[in-house]
């Protein structure tokens, strides 16, 4: 990864929607999303990250910087190398990466950030039951204690809420994600129409 990967934040509190709309955006022709919690939650309980994000998730905490980083790069890098992932070609949509300063500066010789997409709600009961909702579907422990999703929302405001000041207010766009999908995307989809894909 020589050349600096033109990247999109998906950025927001737990549960304001982003890995629904991630997913949405993912099927769009040279849009590649990566999703930093899915991306811990896929490896083995044995192998030593898995066993990290283990620890941290289940006390609603966030896995430290290096962990994070370092899968990251492995796994964009067997995307790359699985051609599923075309950097020339595709803009990658980042889901949870970076979530704080130090991430933001860990990063920044790897990324170049066109935009974020900040999904803001006032209303957390129902990010609340979003997380709640979720946990059911998929079977994410991690999800489902209260206590840890109260906890997510303080290390939210703590650690990451602040990485929004790393980048231009001229690429931050606020979407209202307290809206229905369908609607919520219609406002992503403005925001991004004129950022170039494909060929660069």
């Amino acid at each position: 990864m020589s050349n600096k990967i033109r990247s999109i934040l998906l950025f927001g509190a737990p549960g304001s929607g982003k890995g629904t709309q991630g997913r949405v955006l993912e099927q769009i022709p040279n849009w590649y999303y990566f999703a930093s919690g899915d991306a811990f939650r896929t490896l083995r309980p044995e192998d030593p990250l898995g066993k990290t994000f283990l620890e941290y998730s289940s006390r609603g905490e966030l896995v430290p910087d290096e962990f994070t980083v370092t899968l990251w790069q492995k796994k964009i890098e067997s995307a790359i190398v699985k051609g599923t992932f075309q950097p020339d070609h595709d803009i990658l949509l980042l889901d949870g990466i970076p979530r704080n300063e130090h991430q933001v500066e860990m990063m920044r010789e790897h990324i170049d950030v066109l935009a974020m997409l900040h999904l803001t709600s006032k209303d957390k009961q129902q990010m609340i039951e979003r997380i709640q909702r979720r946990a059911l579907i998929e079977s994410r422990l991690d999800d489902a204690n209260l206590d840890v999703i109260h906890q997510r929302f303080e290390t939210y405001e703590e650690e990451t809420k602040s990485v929004m000041e790393c980048y231009s207010d001229e690429i931050i766009h606020h979407i209202d994600s307290g809206q229905t999908p369908v609607h919520v995307l219609r406002d992503i989809l403005e925001a991004v129409a004129d950022i170039q894909v494909g060929a660069v």
